[in-house]
């Protein structure tokens, strides 16, 4: 195999150019192969195969920095620096990352995974390079899709002004994960159509050439090339800002990328590379359904299905059921998504009530603020969003929602672990930012009854609140147990005595198993559904007090700002004669892997907290503990020297 060839950086340079095509068949079959079995993200990387292969033709890496936008199309790059191997163990624990990563080669030069930061990074190594008297290609590679970000028209405005090089490749296949939306997609596709401007330009010149005095007609006009541009193809966006603009090029014809890749490394300013794409080139699945192969599950090559066949609902399908529901009873809910209409569950919603629909496009900042004026509107807007998407708009929930006190509801999905992603994805982090913020209400289910009755009440609400749920299968346990929702108010699951969890979401479940656990090795113990991360029950917290000395708070959150630390707060101020041990996420980046994995090694499995619970419970002392007529405290030696080992 050719493939086999490339064992380090730069190998590629020494594979013929007649073998270019073979070896880009060879990389499409070894992603379709491994890909299916891992899973991960193909689409993007399928359509990415000659760019990236044409891009370390022109490069020496890793002196020379290439910056993937959002990076999951950075598998060929991968390949092609010698990490064939790491793709056994593709986004699984302690495997090689589907994203780049400085710590795992040299020729990662930034770390990626969220969309529209690679021309700001890019910028930022081209201006260290310049003031550090060095010499080297910078090239970012951006999709058409991370052109709906504002943060890229931040950096293209201030890329423009530029008197050294700097490559920007805009990779487009006219699509994000969805179909694209907005002007800046409808702007590409008349400049991929526009070849009507360069059968004009070289039948001009042609003509002009045969004509006595038409050799300066053709310098004068070149001059003004410009100016026929402008006549032709709409707009020029990239030349008007003062972007060298060249393209558009086929994206899958190697030798002519990099010969524009040559040339635009020639000059002396920031040049925009268009290249054209086909997402999912290659495997027919793909190019049929780009959106369901750009993060797919392990499928079965022939047909493209999922290898396993989901039986249960997940919280994404309890919330585009309900949101369908919502939508038919009440004609002021509406929907808003930033370029997932198919991850969040919305594309049922867009289908039924197509003018309460809002796709942005990659624009989480844009999203809310615009939700912010529909409520101010008197519309009830859902913001369906990813939990590590919507911190991107932080500043905007702040200032535009919710000193404005406007009724928008997150739906955040994905909040906690995530799994093979890895930290840039990982929801770990949104009840902490969320819950600084005054007039924010934060609630989450227990499971999937509960997420429909939070909706219901979220779109009746009058102020901003959250909705946090988990990736992956909807608990349906506790069915029996589906108290009405009430403002900042817990559920009271199971109520005895000693130790009392308070468990929050996706928590409940594990805390189910816990108190088992703890019930069989003698431990009386009361489960509190929290519901509320905020604000938090501060009369069921107290009445808790009253008859236990161990109080548990569990979260899929870190701990810093987190629920836990708001119980033990609450406590602590007002002096209640109870012990807290908190139960969270460590107030760290966690790695990509399978999540029952990642629960282990952060320490929120049931093993790992039933020990933790035990440990603390021991080490409170009898001394400190309540009377009661339910549990004796003497703990037997047994197991005192298994908790204490």
């Amino acid at each position: 195999m050719i493939l086999d060839r490339i064992k380090r950086p730069n190998d590629i340079k020494n594979i013929p150019s007649d073998e270019y095509d073979d070896l880009a068949q060879e990389i499409r079959e070894f992603l379709i192969n491994k890909i299916s079995v891992t899973g991960g993200h193909l689409g993007s990387n399928l359509g990415a195969v000659e760019l990236t292969m044409a891009l370390h033709l022109v490069s020496d890496l890793p002196k020379d920095k290439i910056i993937w936008d959002v990076g999951h199309q950075s598998y060929t790059h991968k390949l092609l620096t010698g990490r064939q191997a790491g793709f056994e163990t593709l986004r699984k624990y302690g495997g090689m990352s589907g994203f780049p990563k400085r710590k795992e080669s040299l020729c990662d030069s930034f770390d990626t995974g969220h969309s529209s930061t690679s021309v700001s990074a890019g910028l930022g190594l081209v201006k260290a390079r310049d003031l550090n008297g060095e010499d080297f290609a910078v090239y970012a590679v951006i999709g058409d899709g991370a052109l709906t970000g504002g943060m890229a028209y931040e950096a293209l405005n201030n890329a423009a002004r530029l008197d050294t090089n700097y490559v920007i490749i805009l990779n487009d296949n006219n699509m994000s994960i969805a179909e694209n939306v907005g002007g800046m997609s409808k702007y590409l596709r008349k400049i991929r159509t526009a070849e009507a401007y360069k059968d004009f330009k070289i039948g001009l010149e042609n003509t002009l050439n045969k004509i006595r005095g038409g050799e300066q007609l053709v310098d004068t006009l070149k001059r003004y090339k410009s100016g026929v541009k402008q006549l032709v193809v709409p707009g020029m966006f990239f030349e008007d800002m003062g972007i060298t603009y060249l393209g558009p090029v086929d994206g899958h014809d190697i030798k002519a990328m990099v010969r524009m890749l040559r040339e635009a490394r020639k000059l002396p300013k920031c040049v925009l590379v268009h290249v054209i794409t086909k997402k999912g080139k290659g495997y027919l699945p793909a190019e049929r359904h780009p959106a369901r192969f750009h993060g797919a599950e392990p499928f079965e090559i022939a047909t493209g299905l999922p290898v396993k066949k989901r039986k249960k609902a997940n919280y994404t399908d309890i919330f585009s059921t309900v949101m369908c529901k919502m939508g038919a009873r009440n004609d002021k809910v509406v929907a808003v998504t930033a370029a997932m209409p198919d991850g969040t569950g919305l594309k049922r919603f867009s289908n039924m009530y197509h003018d309460r629909f809002f796709d942005v496009g990659i624009a989480e900042e844009h999203a809310v603020t615009f939700a912010a004026g529909l409520a101010a509107g008197g519309l009830r807007p859902i913001v369906a969003v990813y939990s590590s998407f919507l911190q991107r708009a932080y500043d905007q929930i702040l200032h535009d929602v919710c000193i404005q006190n406007l009724p928008v509801v997150f739906a955040i999905d994905r909040a906690g672990l995530v799994g093979a992603d890895g930290e840039t994805h990982q929801g770990i982090f949104d009840i902490s930012y969320l819950s600084s913020i005054p007039n924010m209400t934060i609630m989450a289910p227990k499971n999937k009854w509960e997420l429909s009755d939070m909706l219901k009440f979220a779109v009746k609400f009058d102020s901003p609140i959250a909705i946090r749920y988990p990736r992956g299968e909807a608990y349906d346990g506790l069915e029996e147990f589906r108290a009405p929702v009430s403002f900042g108010k817990c559920e009271v699951i199971y109520e005895e005595n000693d130790i009392a969890l308070f468990a929050l979401g996706s928590m409940v479940r594990s805390a189910e198993e816990v108190r088992t656990e703890l019930k069989d090795r003698g431990y009386p113990c009361s489960l509190v559904n929290a519901r509320f991360a905020k604000p938090v029950d501060e009369d069921v917290i107290r009445e808790m007090c009253e008859g236990h000395s161990l109080i548990v708070t569990m979260e899929e959150n870190v701990q810093s700002g987190g629920y836990g630390e708001k119980v033990r707060d609450y406590i602590f101020e007002h002096k209640l004669d109870c012990d807290v041990l908190i139960i969270a996420l460590p107030d760290d980046y966690i790695e990509h892997g399978n999540v029952d994995l990642l629960k282990k090694e952060v320490g929120i499995d049931t093993e790992t907290i039933v020990k933790r619970i035990i440990t603390q419970y021991i080490s409170w002392g009898n001394k400190h503990r309540k009377d009661t007529k339910v549990h004796e405290f003497a703990v037997p030696k047994s197991l005192m020297q298994e908790e204490t080992v």
